[in-house]
């Protein structure tokens, strides 16, 4: 399944937290969590900063801010709770359906995410945001593999075979007719059910460890 790192303006659009980051630029915000309730999003975010109680007004002053609550502060960090309109940038992954992943990292304006999702999910998210007009770079793109994806029922049936007798053992505990006669196949189809899982699975291996 794709693996995307993407960056995300959320400032020239409509997200309050954006906004606030673009205030405070040299501030780290963490999004721990996000929640929609009620048309509105719940949401904790922690916060490095040293000018942590200018942030705490500019909470307590925001009108767009429905409630607030500090969980935490100390010298350099500020854990907040607070609740605010659902965002643009929250709506674009709703529309296409997409579990955020966390922490999400928000700084002078960009939300730095991890989505892993279908292929067809990661396209409908970007054509959100370009409907949207919000700003985005795609910063990387990987695949993972699961191995309900990645082979055939078959296939999967064969390797767990292999491994279970010890066909990949050095030396090896049995070998590709014996495999054959548990699969009840012939041995030109085994030969052949060998070579396409094993291709899978070394193409796969080598895609996912190129730099």
């Amino acid at each position: 399944m794709p693996r995307i790192q993407v960056r995300i303006n959320g400032a020239p659009v409509e997200d309050w937290l954006a906004d606030t980051s673009t205030k405070f630029p040299d501030a780290e915000f963490k999004v721990l969590a996000t929640l929609p309730m009620d048309e509105r999003l719940f949401e904790i975010v922690e916060v490095t900063t040293p000018d942590r109680d200018t942030l705490v007004r500019h909470f307590e002053d925001a009108p767009e801010v429905r409630s607030y609550e500090v969980i935490h502060t100390d010298d350099q960090m500020v854990l907040i709770q607070f609740m605010v309109s659902v965002s643009e940038t929250y709506t674009a992954l709703r529309a296409a359906g997409i579990p955020l992943r966390y922490p999400a990292h928000l700084q002078d304006g960009w939300f730095s995410k991890e989505i892993t999702s279908s292929q067809d999910r990661l396209a409908e998210y970007t054509d959100e945001l370009d409907a949207a007009d919000i700003p985005y770079e795609i910063m990387s793109l990987s695949q993972s593999h699961e191995s309900s994806e990645l082979l055939t029922e078959r296939q999967w049936e064969f390797v767990t075979a292999a491994v279970e007798h010890g066909f990949y053992n050095t030396p090896r505990d049995c070998t590709l007719t014996d495999l054959a006669e548990t699969l009840d196949i012939n041995l030109s189809a085994m030969s052949r059910l060998r070579h396409r899982a094993e291709s899978r699975i070394i193409l796969a291996f080598v895609t996912e460890a190129a730099p």
